[in-house]
């Protein structure tokens, strides 16, 4: 597993004069303070910085604080020798790379999600569901904030920030875990870090044939989605948080062909798609909070968002667009590429599968005045082909496990009678989880043009039930 690395670790290795005992340590705190006060405006002047240009200029600014904090220092009669500066400049490059206990966490592989409820409340949730209390963060609440606001500062490729006036925070860690944050809305600073445990996979990970995932898909849903991004057509994932949307996005679009261009948005980098060699002519943007004043639109200055980013994707000359999770009015020009491209995918929250058509509408209205339901639903029904349901259901309050699995795929048909049009290809077995109910029509012919026969479903249909390998040992539907 890909060990923690801030992306601002200055890569000044800490020499055992690090833990000499003349550092004052109030001295290495204000000296991070204003490594981090500088590097930021220093940012915030930049037309766009690469990580190297970051650590570099943070380098620069550990030499330069130091150097002038001895300076001052021998001045005024301090003796200071060269040995104790080297120690004081690795201590505050330490200061500024570790982030002490929540470290170790972060890079703990049988550790799912990690909640921090204020300084001392460390809540652990393990990936075989078990739940446990970790020793204390920080020393104090305060010590956590400034915590969290260095890493704002040093973790994600665009400048994120937690202070007085932007209370929350949310961004993605150089390992690829995600984490969101709050403080003064909340009792107290609370942070919640979320880990990806499969960042490559592939629609065959996900009937089980690799050890350590799941049984989330089985052989008949892989091959029609295996189909349905061969054919171009635009797939939604829903599902509730910590259902799996994220890691099947990241199967289908392993099925994306190697040096095909597309363009990834995301809020924060989560999906990763465009690291590795899998993916290697992808573009990925991500979204940058605005600092200062409101504009003429309303918006404070230099913000950009993924509605701002989805007519520059269209522009890339790309057939795919992915956003990684649609949240608000971004659903708007998210259709509408939808309906000029093919092969593109987003996911969405909803609590059930029946509550995708009007999560879909609710996100839309917030659009703007001149959005209404019907061109809403007009929209979404010429934009989406396919939406996938991603369940999950949580047993560790009874001793099971977490399950997560397909469990509806909807063929969207259009817009008519006031709603969006649908029907179930795949809805819930026995077990919950998917097997055939009805082919597909509208895209029946989409389909066999890259040599998938839905007909062959027709005998899985008949016989009620799915091709799931193994049983779902679930300790509820035992009981029951």
């Amino acid at each position: 597993m890909a060990r923690f690395e801030p992306v601002f670790s200055p890569q000044i290795v800490p020499r055992s004069g690090a833990e000499h005992s003349g550092i004052d340590h109030d001295t290495v705190k204000l000296l991070r303070h204003r490594v981090s006060e500088r590097l930021t405006a220093w940012i915030r002047e930049q037309d766009g910085v690469s990580d190297d240009g970051r650590r570099r200029e943070c380098q620069r600014l550990v030499a330069e604080l130091v150097s002038e904090n001895v300076e001052m220092r021998r001045r005024s009669g301090e003796p200071v020798s060269r040995a104790d500066e080297a120690a004081l400049a690795d201590a505050v490059a330490a200061d500024l790379a570790d982030l002490g206990p929540l470290r170790a966490l972060i890079a703990d592989p049988a550790i799912e999600e990690i909640h921090i409820l204020g300084c001392d409340r460390v809540r652990i949730t393990h990936r075989d569901g078990t739940v446990s209390w970790g020793a204390p963060i920080a020393a104090t609440d305060a010590d956590l904030v400034e915590m969290l606001q260095a890493l704002a500062r040093r973790a994600g490729s665009t400048e994120r920030s937690l202070s007085t006036s932007r209370p929350t925070l949310d961004l993605q860690l150089p390992d690829g875990s995600r984490l969101a944050a709050v403080f003064q809305v909340s009792h107290r600073p609370v942070a919640v870090i979320r880990r990806h445990h499969t960042i490559d996979v592939t629609l065959d990970d996900l009937t089980g044939s690799r050890v350590g995932i799941d049984e989330m898909i089985d052989p008949l849903i892989r091959d029609l989605l295996r189909s349905a991004m061969a054919g171009g057509l635009n797939i939604m994932v829903a599902g509730l948080a910590g259902a799996g949307k994220t890691t099947l996005l990241r199967a289908l679009a392993a099925e994306i062909p190697a040096n095909e261009p597309f363009v990834v948005l995301e809020e924060s980098r989560e999906l990763g798609l465009h690291t590795g060699t899998r993916h290697s002519a992808a573009i990925s943007f991500e979204a940058r909070e605005g600092h200062g004043e409101r504009g003429l639109d309303g918006k404070p200055a230099g913000e950009v968002t993924i509605a701002d980013l989805v007519p520059l994707s269209l522009r890339m000359g790309v057939l795919r667009i992915i956003v990684g999770e649609v949240r608000s009015r971004e659903i708007i020009p998210m259709l509408q590429a939808m309906t000029t491209s093919r092969g593109s995918m987003c996911t969405i929250h909803a609590r059930h599968p029946s509550a995708v058509p009007e999560r879909i509408i609710e996100l839309a209205l917030a659009h703007g005045r001149d959005m209404t339901v019907e061109l809403a639903r007009r929209m979404a029904g010429n934009a989406l082909d396919l939406i996938v349901y991603v369940t999950v259901e949580d047993e560790t309050a009874i001793g099971g496990r977490k399950h997560r699995f397909v469990s509806h795929i909807e063929e969207v048909d259009g817009a008519g009678d006031g709603r969006i049009a649908t029907t179930q290809l795949f809805g819930p077995g026995p077990d919950g989880r998917a097997i055939p109910r009805h082919l597909p029509y509208r895209l029946r012919e989409a389909l066999l043009r890259v040599g998938y026969d839905a007909r062959q479903l027709s005998a899985w249909i008949a016989a009620g039930h799915g091709g799931w390998q193994r049983r779902r040992a679930s300790v509820l539907r035992q009981a029951s």
